[in-house]
């Protein structure tokens, strides 16, 4: 008897057979519009971005439908129009599962790691996902030593003032970056962007050339914090960054660097291929 060795059925498939599972068996109870516009939010389970074109073909619906569909999850904060005029899921999606990811089994896993960096480094140890332009955390081990910020799971804080944000803009695709730097953009006057697109970019060519980032008083004066992308095996891509903070007062830069960065390197690739 031999094994089967498939992947799991993509969601959008899943629910399109349900979606015409419920019209054969005439399911008066079934919403189909709603059925519809899950199934579009379920075409990007594998895809950052898609245009209307790839929604109506991948949610086999008529242009007309998907345009509707499109208002109205946009209305509502589940869609959001990128900078070339794609779609990727807005902060409503994002938000309604931020308790999953909490609960998702590499953060799960991330906490005791977290914890047990904290207690030996004596260092505040977070990690962290880009949502709607700004870092939400999803686990937080703060350090022994009095840190002027007291940041939780689900607190958000910049991208381009932080270490952790910096970072995840480094490991970034082109067009995630452009998204980024998008949402910037609505949400900062124009000095203040300009200032922001600079950050980032040179945090990106520090990354590139010393493998993390670092913020030394530019969010709060007096945190010191590097940070490091972490690459999820699972998926296949860099999905979440990692820091490390400690009062500016007690080290210096560049010598906190030199030590913590391995040793934070090390617990990003433990994360990342989700070990216990």
């Amino acid at each position: 008897m031999s094994v089967s060795n498939q992947h799991p059925t993509p969601l959008l498939e899943t629910l399109n057979i349900r979606l015409a599972d419920s019209k054969d068996n005439g399911d008066r109870q079934f919403v189909t519009a709603l059925g519809r516009g899950l199934a579009l939010l379920a075409a990007f389970e594998h895809q950052d971005q898609l245009s209307h074109q790839a929604l109506c073909q991948a949610a086999a619906l008529p242009k007309a439908t998907v345009t509707r569909l499109i208002h109205t999850l946009t209305t509502l904060g589940f869609l959001t129009t990128t900078a070339d005029g794609q779609y990727r899921l807005g902060s409503s999606a994002l938000r309604l599962s931020m308790a999953a990811w909490g609960r998702h089994d590499m953060v799960a896993l991330a906490e005791p790691l977290l914890r047990e960096f904290a207690r030996t480094h004596e260092v505040s140890v977070n990690l962290a996902t880009e949502v709607d332009g700004e870092m939400r955390y999803l686990a937080c081990c703060r350090s022994p030593a009095r840190l002027s910020v007291n940041l939780q799971v689900g607190s958000a804080v910049p991208v381009a003032d932080t270490a952790i944000g910096r970072a995840f803009y480094a490991i970034s695709t082109p067009s995630k970056r452009t998204d980024i730097e998008a949402r910037l953009q609505e949400h900062l006057p124009a000095p203040a962007f300009t200032k922001a697109q600079q950050q980032l970019s040179d945090a990106a060519v520090h990354y590139q050339t010393h493998g993390y980032t670092l913020s030394d008083g530019e969010f709060s004066p007096d945190i010191l914090a590097v940070a490091v992308g972490v690459y999820d095996v699972v998926t296949g891509a860099y999905a979440y960054s990692l820091n490390a903070s400690v009062p500016r007062a007690s080290r210096d830069s560049d010598d906190y660097a030199a030590l913590i960065v391995p040793k934070l390197q090390a617990l990003a690739e433990r994360i990342g291929r989700g070990e216990a």
